[in-house]
């Protein structure tokens, strides 16, 4: 059995009987956690191990753990900053600040592996524009180059934890205010400015190994009348012949109210892998996933299939054994400052 393109999520912190069936499903490929679906380390380490013998190849599994307001598993893990605070901290201490960025990023991954997690939906690499609050302090910075230089930072300590990086959102979801989970945005800026500031630390990461991207539900209307998720012109034309991307592009949300452009949700999932996505994700809507699971039950790619197999993690640390781990241990008390309030002036030399 190879690894379906759809991504979906649970009910709850165990398997229920209907959602070991759908994991079964040949159109499934890969299960996203929330908040909902934990309670303790112990806990979701013995749901994914469940997940995870569900067949073979294992179903990838996945979180959004950026850190700051997008954080789903919080007591027993560290509490992550914004990438917000490492641009911060870049404003004040420029490239000094770098160790420490690397460090955060590999904590995160570190204590996610400990547990199974294959990877997080990050890092954002949206610019910080301050135009709308679905973005925010998620974006590491507003400058191109200082974003993909922290970004580059973090991902190098992501790597060395054995976790895959998921840059989001392609080409760009900073220059407009509206919030893609509630209305599909329009940016209405030239293809030329969007490849001089926000496609830059697209292409940086992308030059660096990033394995994989997700594209913004956002229509770029003086480039293409689709959203980027459903656009072979971004997908394709863009992502993959121009920028040169090899990896994994990830559909964001079928489920989000800007996805509605793709029509019915047979049809959305199957405009998104039409225009190039290699998994889409349907979550917080069962009966829809279930939907998409049967109208892809026939569905095969097997160039996505190579592509999708390196997402899985490597490394993993028992959790017990990550604790005493002489790095665990540094990364979270240099992290812990920004818990504290302690003003961003770290000896990081």
């Amino acid at each position: 059995m190879t690894h379906g393109p759809l991504m979906f999520d649970l009910a709850g912190p165990e398997l229920r009987p209907e959602e070991r069936e759908m994991l079964r499903h040949p159109a499934a490929g890969g299960i996203i956690l929330f908040s909902r679906n934990y309670e303790s380390p112990r806990q979701l380490r013995e749901l994914i191990e469940a997940i995870h013998a569900a067949r073979r190849p294992s179903l990838l599994v996945a979180v959004d753990q950026e850190g700051g307001r997008v954080q789903r598993f919080k007591e027993g893990f560290t509490r992550l900053p914004p990438a917000a605070w490492y641009g911060e901290l870049y404003d004040k201490q420029g490239k000094r600040c770098l160790p420490l960025v690397k460090e955060a990023g590999w904590l995160m991954a570190a204590e996610l592996r400990a547990l199974g997690v294959d990877f997080s939906f990050a890092p954002v690499l949206d610019l910080g524009r301050g135009l709308g609050s679905v973005i925010g302090d998620r974006a590491f910075h507003r400058q191109p180059m200082i974003a993909a230089e922290l970004a580059r930072a973090w991902l190098s300590g992501v790597h060395d934890a054995g976790m895959a990086g998921v840059g989001k959102h392609f080409p760009g979801h900073g220059g407009v205010t509206e919030d893609s989970h509630h209305q599909l945005p329009v940016d209405e800026r030239r293809f030329e400015d969007l490849l001089m500031e926000d496609l830059a630390p697209f292409q940086r990461m992308i030059d660096l190994g990033l394995e994989a991207i997700m594209p913004a539900h956002v229509i770029y209307s003086r480039c293409d009348a689709s959203p980027a998720g459903f656009s072979h012109f971004w997908l394709n034309q863009v992502l993959r012949e121009r920028l040169g991307f090899q990896g994994v592009i990830f559909s964001d949300d079928l489920n989000m109210a800007a996805a509605d452009a793709g029509g019915n949700y047979p049809e959305r999932a199957n405009a998104a892998l039409a225009a190039g996505c290699d998994m889409i994700l349907v979550c917080n809507n069962t009966p829809r996933a279930t939907e998409v699971l049967h109208a892809l039950k026939d569905y095969q790619n097997p160039v996505s299939q190579t592509r999708l197999v390196r997402m899985h993690g490597r490394k993993r640390f028992g959790p017990n054994a990550l604790h005493q781990e002489r790095r665990w241990k540094e990364a979270v008390a240099l992290i812990g400052r920004y818990g504290e309030g302690t003003p961003l002036e770290l000896d990081l030399d």
